[in-house]
């Protein structure tokens, strides 16, 4: 069954996060490679604008919206998803899943003591996980053949990727294939929180949609362009999206 919906450009699964998680655990047992990747507002701004970025993220395995503003809105367009998946949560349900299953992750991105501090913290919580390895997220174009082939050597079911986007989206576009991870998930910025550089949210403004917010207190100077520049273009494709099509909301 066809579990996606056609939103802003972008393809979106509708999936609840079990729903998530179970299609994840097909796409380990098939051991094909496959790649994730989350949606939200900037996500959709950014592929609004770069045919390629919409092209990888169209042509991805998997596809979760992150975002409430994007829930919110594909019940205005008619198109209703079920619930937000996020990334900071679905990687945690994930590392935790595959300590269970005896699943291999590789981290891939952030800063040298970052990734390294995410490995051992998880070392220490969960002592049945499977490493297969890790790797900081700063490489010269000349070496990412070999960060490609640690990959690869490592075997891992699952490759977790803490950079920024598009860079992500691009690099696991070029080389899953090669690398022939069976799970290959994008995380963002998700390393810095889980060793505590970076706060998430309360839960409260987690439920209200408000960790963009936070985000922007943390660091108002370089999120100020983002989330109130940028990303404003959003209501515009939403604007234009419910004129055109008004039928949506019959």
């Amino acid at each position: 069954m066809n579990s996606r919906v056609e939103f802003m450009g972008c393809s979106i699964d509708n999936l609840s996060m079990e729903e998530t998680l179970q299609k994840i655990e097909s796409f380990i047992q098939s051991g094909r490679p496959h790649q994730h990747v989350v949606v939200n507002v900037d996500k959709i701004v950014k592929a609004s604008r770069d045919t390629e970025l919409r092209r990888i993220i169209n042509e991805c395995a998997l596809v979760n919206a992150d975002g409430m503003p994007v829930v919110w809105a594909s019940h205005l367009l008619g198109k209703s998803l079920k619930e937000r998946v996020a990334g900071a949560d679905l990687f945690e349900a994930l590392v935790e899943r595959s300590a269970e299953k005896g699943w291999r992750v590789f981290f891939l991105g952030a800063r040298e003591d970052v990734v390294r501090a995410v490995k051992d913290l998880y070392a220490r919580k969960l002592p049945r996980l499977r490493v297969a390895g890790y790797r900081n997220g700063y490489w010269k174009r000349e070496e990412e053949a070999g960060v490609v082939k640690l990959i690869a050597d490592s075997r891992p079911q699952l490759l977790f990727v803490a950079i920024s986007s598009p860079k992500k989206e691009q690099f696991l576009g070029r080389y899953q294939a090669e690398m022939k991870v069976p799970f290959a998930m994008g995380v963002g910025g998700t390393f810095d929180v889980v060793v505590g550089k970076v706060k998430r949210a309360p839960l409260w403004m987690q439920k209200w949609s408000l960790e963009w917010f936070y985000r922007f207190l943390q660091e108002p100077r370089r999120m100020f362009k983002r989330y109130f520049i940028d990303d404003m273009w959003f209501f515009w494709l939403l604007l234009k999206e419910l004129f055109r099509k008004p039928k949506r909301l019959a």
